[in-house]
């Protein structure tokens, strides 16, 4: 980290704190792909501190303060655990979002159930519409919101129709776009007797995006923020794994899911496939045709 980086990143924590704050060390931290994560080991006023930073170049600061507001609109509904959000700014030449250091580890049962719980109850909290008030990302991917009454125009347009515009402009398969245009024609059928309330939605809730702390308390973050349908939170828990079966069974307990969420979660996570597409290639061309095939045919 250069000189001007460190003071800035100091005199930020200072703003935050209003106490006297120095960076003694600095250490990477594994995991992101998008930002440089690092662990800055302070010292302030109450003695040695540590917090978490992640720092971009400064044309990439939608991406931090997109963040900051997920992680806000989480902590404000009161039911799952987020870090702190101490500062995020910038300058000509950065972005950053200072963050509080948490000691985390993998769920396990009683983490993974606790998290099934509270993800439940986030998904209760109430609103009047689908979207959010502000466009964001996920992954690095421009993710558009705006509010909407319609759930189901509102997730064909802004996400699965926004991928398969990408999927073109990369020149993939016509079978994915012919056959993805014809699965946004016919999606209907999923949702017969199915009508959704807007939930707050973590938004990219795969098993590198939770944890605990070493009380068990379960831990969410770098959220992609909307409000949707509940499900799609946790079709996505399935996608990757990394949730233990007490999540699951946790949150049936506080909410069951409704008929037809099996087909749904595919629908769903179709989405995800798509983006992983976009954004790496590879595999996921192939799996995101299989995944539209294999929701097409739920309903032939």
């Amino acid at each position: 980290m250069d000189a001007a980086l460190r003071l800035a990143l100091e005199r930020a924590v200072m703003d935050a704190t209003r106490e006297d704050y120095a960076i003694r060390a600095v250490a990477p931290v594994s995991g992101g792909c998008i930002h440089t994560a690092l662990r800055l080991d302070g010292e302030d006023a109450t003695g040695r501190v540590k917090h978490f930073v992640k720092i971009a170049e400064a044309e990439r600061a939608a991406l931090l303060e997109a963040e900051a507001d997920g992680l806000a609109a989480i902590a404000k509904a009161g039911a799952v655990r987020v870090p702190a959000i101490l500062a995020q700014g910038g300058d000509d030449d950065h972005a950053w979002l200072v963050l509080e250091w948490l000691e985390l580890a993998p769920l396990a049962g009683a983490s993974g159930a606790a998290l099934g719980a509270a993800l439940a109850a986030q998904h209760r909290v109430p609103f009047a519409k689908f979207g959010w008030e502000r466009d964001n990302f996920i992954g690095a991917t421009p993710q558009k919101n705006g509010w909407h009454d319609d759930w189901l125009d509102f997730w064909r347009e802004r996400r699965l129709h926004a991928q398969l515009r990408l999927a073109a402009a990369n020149r993939y398969p016509s079978r994915l776009m012919d056959r993805g245009e014809r699965l946004l024609a016919d999606c209907e059928a999923l949702f017969r007797g199915h009508t959704p309330k807007p939930s707050l939605l973590h938004g990219d809730l795969w098993g590198g995006n939770a944890a605990a702390l070493a009380d068990g308390t379960p831990v969410v973050f770098d959220p992609a923020v909307y409000c949707g349908d509940r499900e799609a939170d946790v079709a996505m828990t399935r996608l990757f794994g990394g949730f233990p079966a007490d999540f699951h069974a946790a949150y049936r307990e506080a909410w069951p899911l409704a008929d037809g969420h099996e087909a749904r979660r595919d629908f769903y996570n179709l989405y995800h496939v798509l983006n992983h597409a976009n954004l790496f290639s590879g595999d996921y061309v192939a799996q995101s045709v299989a995944l539209v095939d294999k929701v097409l045919a739920e309903f032939a």
